[in-house]
């Protein structure tokens, strides 16, 4: 195969390929390699030169090895430990797969070619980058001499089809209740906060939230790479951009958020936050953005707000700790947690409330759950959504405001209704 990709190197017209569409450009290279294959003594059996030329015609034009994956919808993450070791990530399980690459240098022009297309550029001199795939991907790459296993590629896939809530109620996520909770949280423009740990499926929670919010709303999205894939009418985009080789030109997530006061949003969108611009996402929700929507890195939702609580005093602003309290607890409404259990499956643990202070601490309250009552014979977890019995939680004159109270209503009594059902062992909340 070497042989050949040398005879294809040596014949191909790069100008001419350049000035091709990708459709026509992988005729050219599959026709090129027919020939030089249809020359070689003995002759090359069909399925051995039919898969030489989807080998190469994938190395030319697109990720080489990592095609396969890529179109697979089942795997979720792949991840490239150097070229002779790639693991997937297939129902929340990871398991390595039979793919390598040539060489270093192989896997490293693969890379170079997946972060060129974001103008973005991965090598010695910036070893690290972030960037995404056509089709909204999420790409991580790190090459010598921080990454001694040789290039190391990380990429969080997106399915082609946006999913739903109603995808997630099918996946066993939350309940039918839970999805009509935030179908009226969303609906309501409550400014809420995605919590969760990595890979418990925070921007696709995000996603179908986003969902519900009016056509006629303005949105604005902030992300370090973008991964939203809002479908309304009215949406801007805004990416962050790291500094180049003269380690300038880089724009920063807060400097993203606070131009987007300045852009007439009506909600605001953060893809992950992490930093200082967590206090710009707060004036926002409490000066006119209601229904502005973040995720955060954390384990449950006491633990988003105090790493929110971090991330302002971290931000180098000098605010008393009862200040910044009292920003959150007046600025988030509803905190949505969602987690990976250790069987592998996503789940909607946690919808709770901010209520308020009390003293120097901020309130909360639980409005839905996921208990865990054990596990069947195979590992797999067992569990159940249930209401904590709240039938009016704080956000109700706003559901009453925009005429959703009677599904919020409804959603909460069946939710509560089942929270006295069944006769198992409850283990605790998750």
């Amino acid at each position: 195969m070497d042989e050949v990709r040398q005879s294809l190197i040596e014949i191909l017209d790069a100008a001419k390929l350049n000035q091709l569409s990708a459709q026509d450009s992988r005729l050219e290279i599959a026709s090129a390699t027919r020939r030089i294959i249809g020359r070689r003594q003995p002759p090359v059996p069909n399925f051995i030169a039919d898969r030489i030329v989807d080998d190469l015609v994938d190395d030319v034009l697109g990720f080489g090895p990592l095609e396969p994956l890529l179109a697979q919808d089942d795997i979720s993450d792949i991840m490239v430990n150097g070229p002779k070791e790639v693991f997937v990530e297939v129902g929340g399980q990871i398991q390595k797969v039979d793919v390598k690459f040539r060489d270093n240098n192989h896997l490293l022009n693969i890379c170079q070619r997946i972060v060129s297309q974001v103008g973005r550029r991965v090598d010695e001199s910036s070893p690290i980058c972030d960037a995404r795939l056509p089709d909204g991907s999420r790409v991580n790459a790190i090459v010598p001499p921080l990454s001694l296993n040789g290039p190391t590629l990380t990429i969080r896939k997106f399915k082609k089809d946006k999913l739903r809530l109603s995808d997630l109620v099918r996946f066993g996520s939350l309940s039918q209740e839970g999805a009509e909770i935030l179908h009226v949280i969303g609906r309501s423009r409550c400014n809420l906060i995605v919590s969760g740990g990595t890979g418990s499926g925070k921007t696709t929670l995000l996603n179908c939230i986003a969902g519900f919010i009016d056509k006629n709303e303005r949105v604005i999205t902030c992300e370090d790479s973008a991964e939203l894939q809002l479908q309304q009418p009215h949406v801007v985009s805004l990416e962050t951009r790291p500094p180049n080789m003269e380690g300038e030109g880089e724009v920063k997530m807060r400097d993203l958020v606070r131009n987007c006061l300045r852009m007439r949003p009506d909600r605001i969108v953060v893809g992950e936050v992490r930093g200082g611009e967590v206090f710009d996402l707060l004036q926002a929700m409490n000066t006119g953005h209601d229904g502005s929507m973040g995720t955060v890195h954390a384990n449950s939702p006491r633990e988003a707000l105090r790493r929110m609580e971090t991330m302002i005093t971290g931000g180098g602003f000098s605010l008393p700790s009862r200040q910044v309290r009292e920003m959150i607890a007046n600025s988030v409404d509803v905190i949505i947690h969602a987690a990976r259990l250790r069987d592998g499956r996503r789940v909607i643990t946690h919808i709770s409330e901010v209520t308020g202070m009390e003293e120097d601490t901020i309130t909360t309250q639980d409005i839905y759950l996921f208990r865990i009552e054990g596990e069947d014979s195979a590992g797999q977890l067992i569990g159940r959504h249930t209401g904590t019995g709240i039938a009016q939680p704080n956000f109700w004159p706003r559901a009453v405001y925009f005429g959703e109270q009677k599904r919020l209503s409804e959603a909460l009594a069946k939710a509560n209704a089942a929270r006295d059902f069944g006769d198992g062992p409850d283990l605790g909340i998750v």
